[in-house]
């Protein structure tokens, strides 16, 4: 009775490379795989991943199906690191003016 019957082995999903650089499309998708992949911990969205490759790579599916079903693996992703942006602009007239006024107060302080 050492044995467990009832122990489950996970395998852990390796990165297919089955890459075509002459196909442009299906290369595309490929680097997009590639990326997500190595990013990704779970063994489950590893898996998934590449059973989509390989679709698309045996034609069962076509390019926005594929990014159509990774795209909930490419948010988990994006939502770790996604916030505000913001940038503020000035046009060089404005940007003048204002380092000049501020010169000449710093000129006439002394």
């Amino acid at each position: 009775m050492t044995e467990e019957p009832n122990k489950i082995e996970t395998v852990e999903a390796e990165k297919l490379i089955i890459d075509d650089p002459t196909d442009f499309l299906f290369h595309a998708a490929y680097n997009t795989y590639s990326e997500l992949f190595d990013s990704i911990t779970s063994n489950e969205a590893k898996q998934d991943l590449n059973e989509n490759i390989e679709s698309l790579k045996e034609k069962k599916i076509d390019c926005s199906t594929f990014y159509l079903n990774i795209t909930r693996h490419r948010n988990l992703e994006r939502g770790k690191r996604q916030g505000r942006f913001t940038l503020n602009t000035q046009r060089k007239r404005d940007w003048r003016k204002k380092s000049q006024k501020k010169d000449r107060i710093k000129r006439h302080k002394k």
